[in-house]
């Protein structure tokens, strides 16, 4: 039996040039229409995309009666274009569903219109927020963002450096917190506009966001003192990182400046996640005297010591007050609601875009780094209270 392609696709056949040549092809015989069916399609995408290649520049300057360079110019937006005519252009721009080449764009306008943007881990309920603002800002202003999660893992860093570079990004915006800047050589030899956090070279085409993570912290250690908290506490985070050490030692200056002793058995080294938290708190409750509160590096940590504080059988904030960092969304619902040291995602995204862009726009460098700062403020809440009358922390004895 012969079944014939115009009957199976008649409205698809209709709109291919060469029909004829294109029914020829397309005949099934009996037990070979499964196999031949690959190809029909095959030949069906081939046909389609004829005319879509054929679709440049030269034919909407056709239909819209200018030139080429006015396309161009209308189509990268150059503000000298008369509105009218690019009017024009954007009506059959739109009639043909025609998008640009970016990458033809990048190589006439020397920009690509994209900026990258680096972070440390895309699963931490930190960095959601900062990506949705940021691309927000970068689809207002017409860029798109190139966005990458190093996980921490320099193999991984060098690689999304260089498919940056090869992307030819405007701009990028390192919001690692920290990370060895040797990998970033590559990029700075470029004269890629770069922006980082607390961790900026001085260097021409970079930015650098100081953030003040002693405001917060003085804050949060006078809280728990007025609470009359004395054997605080703290969680640090990761060594290797800067800002964890300059919020340790912002919390050791905020407990000198009380003239309350932070004694070294109260300082844990932790990793910036749950788990961290829970450890450090079965640690602390091990000691002699055990904190009554515990101020954390960041909210995760926080979390994760309010949970095993649960399962130790303490309650907070009676028994053990509780202080985070960062101010994640999470931080509001959990039970109690989390008293934290808020350093705003939103701002910080916008700072380091606003910040691109001023850099992006200069034609030429400035003589050196640039500063911008983030403020910190301590977001009161329900895991703190006052310290129990005399008491010196719930101890729990060992297995």
């Amino acid at each position: 039996m012969k079944v014939f392609l115009p009957e199976l696709f008649p409205s698809i056949i209709s709109k291919f040039p060469r029909k004829q040549f294109l029914i020829s092809r397309f005949v099934f015989l009996g037990n070979g229409f499964r196999t031949s069916l690959a190809n029909v399609f095959s030949l069906c995408y081939d046909a389609f995309r004829q005319p879509v290649l054929a679709m440049d520049i030269r034919e909407i300057a056709k239909r819209a009666k200018v030139s080429t360079a006015t396309v161009s110019r209308a189509i990268n937006r150059i503000p000298t274009v008369d509105p009218q005519l690019a009017k024009r252009v954007w009506k059959v721009v739109d009639e043909l569903g025609y998008y640009p080449n970016t990458q033809a764009r990048a190589l006439v306008s020397g920009k690509s219109r994209i900026l990258g943007l680096v972070v440390s881990e895309i699963t931490n309920p930190f960095f959601p927020e900062i990506v949705q603002t940021f691309e927000e800002l970068a689809v207002q202003n017409d860029y798109e963002i190139l966005l990458t999660s190093t996980v921490h893992d320099t193999k991984r860093m060098k690689s999304s450096v260089r498919r940056m570079i090869e992307r030819r990004v405007d701009g990028v915006a390192i919001l690692t917190f920290g990370m060895e800047e040797a990998l970033l050589d590559d990029l700075r030899l470029r004269k890629v506009p770069l922006v980082f956090v607390d961790v900026g070279p001085d260097a021409p085409h970079v930015s650098n966001i100081r953030i003040d993570y002693q405001h917060g912290l003085r804050q949060a250690v006078q809280h728990l003192a007025a609470f009359r908290h004395k054997t605080i506490a703290f969680v640090a985070g990761p060594t290797h990182l800067k800002s964890a050490l300059a919020r340790k030692e912002a919390f050791e200056k905020a407990m000198g400046e009380l003239s309350l002793e932070v004694a070294p058995e109260m300082i844990v080294v932790g990793d910036h996640t749950l788990e961290g938290g829970m450890r450090a708190l079965e640690e602390l409750m091990r000691l002699r005297k055990p904190p009554t509160a515990v101020l954390c590096s960041n909210d995760m940590t926080a979390i994760g010591v309010m949970r095993e504080a649960y399962d130790l059988g303490l309650s907070v904030p009676r028994d053990l007050s509780v202080v985070g960092f960062d101010d994640i969304r999470l931080s509001e619902f959990i039970t109690p609601p989390l008293t934290t040291v808020q350093m705003s995602q939103t701002e910080l995204a916008r700072i380091a875009f606003e910040a691109l862009m001023n850099e992006v726009a200069e034609e030429t460098a400035a003589g050196g780094r640039r500063e911008y700062h983030l403020n910190t403020n301590l977001i009161l809440r329900r895991s703190t209270a006052l310290a129990a009358s005399g008491a010196t922390g719930a101890k729990i004895s060992a297995d």
